[in-house]
């Protein structure tokens, strides 16, 4: 299997080669194509493809080359849209057989601002139902893989995002992270994930946890994860919680020796396996030079693992309503057992961990009075075994991923970049964390990171079933 070189290219490098002439939209989008129908037996990455529509929006971009129009940043490139997004005129199921036959009537917000940078919308890619599982899995599409080695998952829930990019379908994807879905994805899969403040994108319709929910953007460098950013970022009367300013300029490279960084090993709590441990360790030695101002901390806040559960779950289960009872068979069955679980609480007990809510958003945000800047490990262990639910060794946890979810619950800014790989040839993520509305210095930090630690891989090719 021999991938188009162009597919290779990062989304930055490819924008300009499109608006001189040099790549042909019609041409990338067929190749984009035929990775696509090359990759999905293995991958399992796409519940819906609009090749048509990928074609004719192709003409469309060739011709406004032609006609020397003003072009966006994107203009010609494919992109894929996680099925927790809405897509006009596509498959809105949300890895749902309860929407099996629901059809989206209008764009998203950041799907209609990717279609005015001039992106190419190729497809809908797979979710575990409403973002639940840590894992991308559901009764409407099956089991998603990870290209790195075709026997692990590529996490959840926007495996099927990863999964387009790490295998060079697409060079952008929009993901969704209610608790570490974009972060830990990328994590597992060498790539570079952004959530940004809570609100700062859109999000409409509604989603199934809206307290928690962001979408943001996956990518093969900083570079383009920071470019797609801007695109989909912005106020929209849709969703109240999205009117803020605009992003400000990018933070300088010399102001960041000046950065109070905290690196963090487990936040005070998490368990996290020593192969992970030991790349994340030697990124951060390797940043010191960076970061002057480089202190580890052992506690950042409590385990607020208790308040995610609560509220996540309670926003499944108002969303499924009455399906809980009357038909079960087509709800996923750990999400059921976790709606269950989450009905038979008290009310009181209900209450007081929402008010925890309050106290923790109190906590970070007094830690980040005192410092700039958060490192952590994004994911406490690498890719795990495609059939199993839970990373070994954490199956005791409340919620396994002990990182990404505190920064849903309180709003900051956060990204998981490749930092290393483990001697069994998986990548690690290393977070980043900057305080409310501070994306403009979360992206300075990302490019600077990216140039000490240098840029991971990614398996362009398929791997065979258990081979890494």
């Amino acid at each position: 299997m021999t991938i188009d070189p162009r597919l290779a290219l990062d989304a930055t490098d490819l924008a300009p080669r499109i608006s001189k002439g040099e790549v042909s939209p019609v041409e990338l989008v067929a190749a984009a194509l035929a990775r696509l129908e090359e990759t999905e037996d293995d991958l399992n990455a796409f519940m819906a493809v609009d090749a048509d529509g990928a074609r004719r929006a192709a003409k469309e971009a060739e011709a406004a080359i032609r006609r020397g129009d003003d072009l966006g940043p994107l203009h010609g490139i494919p992109v894929s849209i996680k099925d927790l997004i809405d897509v006009a005129g596509l498959p809105a199921r949300y890895g749902s057989l309860t929407l099996e036959d629901n059809v989206a009537e209008h764009d998203a917000p950041a799907v209609e601002r990717l279609r005015s940078a001039g992106a190419i919308v190729l497809g809908k890619t797979t979710t575990s139902e409403f973002g639940y599982r840590g894992y991308t899995k559901s009764l409407v599409h099956g089991n998603t893989r990870n290209p790195w080695n075709l026997g692990t998952t590529p996490g959840g829930s926007s495996g099927g995002a990863v999964a387009s990019v790490a295998v060079g379908v697409t060079a952008l994807a929009l993901g969704t992270d209610g608790g570490g879905s974009v972060r830990a994805p990328c994590s597992f899969t060498g790539l570079v994930g952004i959530k940004a403040n809570f609100g700062r994108v859109p999000v409409w319709p509604a989603s199934a946890t809206p307290t928690l929910a962001h979408v943001g953007p996956i990518a093969r460098c900083a570079s383009d994860a920071t470019l797609l950013l801007r695109v989909i970022a912005g106020a929209d009367a849709r969703d109240p919680f999205s009117l803020y300013p605009p992003i400000g300029a990018e933070t300088p490279a010399d102001d960041l020796r000046d950065l109070r960084v905290a690196f963090s090993p487990t936040l005070g709590y998490a368990k996290v396996d020593k192969p992970v441990a030991d790349a994340v360790t030697a990124a951060v030695a390797k940043l010191s030079s960076l970061f002057p101002n480089l202190e580890e901390v052992e506690e950042v806040c409590p385990d607020p693992a208790d308040i995610l559960a609560a509220e996540f779950i309670g926003g499944c289960s108002a969303r499924l309503g009455d399906t809980v009872d009357n038909a079960s068979h087509l709800v996923d069955p750990p999400l059921l057992e976790a709606i269950h679980n989450f009905r038979s609480m008290t009310s009181d007990r209900f209450t007081r961990v929402l008010r925890d809510r309050l106290s923790h958003r109190e906590t970070l945000r007094d830690f980040f009075r005192r410092y700039d800047l958060l490192l952590t490990p994004t994911t406490p262990c690498v890719a795990w075994d495609i059939d199993s639910g839970l990373p070994a060794g954490h199956e005791a946890a409340k919620v396994w991923s002990y990182f990404t979810y505190p920064f849903n619950l309180s709003g900051q800014p956060a990204a998981s970049l490749p930092c290393g790989m483990t001697t069994d040839g998986l990548p690690v993520g290393l977070q980043l964390v900057v305080p409310l509305l501070r994306e403009d210095r979360l992206m300075g930090v990302m490019r600077a990171c990216e140039q000490v630690l240098g840029r991971t891989r990614t398996p362009i090719e398929a791997r065979p079933q258990n081979a890494h």
